[in-house]
């Protein structure tokens, strides 16, 4: 199949229907083999597909809107973060996954497999990786005041910038036609950032509110509690 019939494809209703259930057959797929691993618990499963519900909510509540894909999004990263900084990376990539793979089936922009991959599948996928950095905390001094970061918040650098390269890459090998006289390596990664630093910064920003805080170390000592 030709790039345009590929494309073509998935904007279809057919497209779409045959998306929605591939989908929804490896997202129960998926949850069965970790369930029967005891990867997951109730707790997870419910926090899971509360947070990758509010992550697709969020993600269409557009703060700018980049005019060949990409938006600075209203915290839609943050919430599939979170699966992973309460119950670990695995739990979190799946999420993430799963947030893909409705982002997909909700609002497709398709040209190639391997660009469906790493525009939904991995990309969102990365974020849960902030998982593997929730024990991890960092004192920094600036001038007289001390900064800590903690998991959470180193976690969801580390996730944004994996998405950020899995972006980066889509843009270099399927998009790179449309950097004109530029670098399509120097396009891709100004481009894709350009969207995704802003949203890291109001995250960033808002995981610095106390009360904020406060709710998000409420549910991660319950899951403590629970599990």
């Amino acid at each position: 199949m030709s790039v345009e019939g590929f494309s073509e494809f998935f904007m279809s209703p057919a497209g779409i229907g045959v998306t929605v259930v591939v989908c929804c057959a490896a997202l129960v797929m998926m949850a069965g083999i970790f369930y029967r691993g005891n990867q997951f618990t109730v707790r997870a499963l419910t926090c899971s597909a509360v947070c990758i519900a509010l992550s697709s909510i969020l993600s269409n509540v557009k703060i700018y809107h980049m005019p060949q894909g990409g938006s600075v999004t209203a915290f839609s990263m943050l919430f599939i973060v979170l699966v992973g900084y309460w119950f670990g990376p695995v739990i979190g990539i799946l999420a993430g996954v799963a947030d893909g793979l409705l982002q997909l089936a909700i609002d497709p922009y398709v040209i190639h497999p391997m660009q469906l991959l790493l525009d939904y599948p991995l990309g969102f996928g990365a974020l849960g990786a902030a998982g593997f950095f929730r024990n991890a905390l960092r004192n920094n001094t600036l001038g007289a005041t001390q900064i800590k970061f903690d998991g959470l918040c180193i976690g969801y650098i580390a996730a944004a910038m994996a998405r950020w390269f899995m972006s980066f890459l889509s843009g270099f090998i399927f998009f790179y036609e449309s950097s004109g006289d530029m670098n399509p390596a120097v396009f891709s990664a100004v481009y894709n950032i350009s969207y995704i630093l802003p949203e890291m910064a109001l995250t960033l920003i808002a995981l610095m509110v106390p009360a904020f805080r406060n709710a998000i170390e409420l549910v991660s000592q319950g899951r403590r509690t629970v599990s």
